[in-house]
């Protein structure tokens, strides 16, 4: 990973606040996935980072044991289990719509 990881954060990317619920977390990567999930922006290659970004960041802040360490150490503690991570595995379209 390169320096600028550390700068990343999750909660900006998926534009909630760092006090956010889950149903909050949940609704705003909801959103968010529709506007640049690959199916809806086919070629678009700045949609589809946007949407692994997001991915990463709701799959870390989604689960409270992930958000807590990533709440303490930034990403580069929250990012280690998601080296390699592939977006296609989570599904299409109407896994979000669920």
């Amino acid at each position: 990973m390169s320096g600028n990881d550390d700068k990343i954060d999750y909660y900006e990317i998926l534009g909630v606040d760092k006090n956010a619920t889950e149903q909050q977390i949940k609704n705003n990567y909801k959103k968010l996935a529709l506007k640049f999930h690959p199916d809806r922006n086919p070629g678009d290659h700045n949609a589809a980072e946007q949407f692994k970004k997001m991915s990463i960041a709701y799959a870390v802040l989604s689960d409270p044991n992930k958000r807590r360490q990533y709440d303490l150490s930034g990403p580069s503690g929250a990012l280690v289990d998601f080296e390699g991570l592939d977006i296609s595995e989570m599904g299409g379209l109407g896994m979000i719509r669920s």
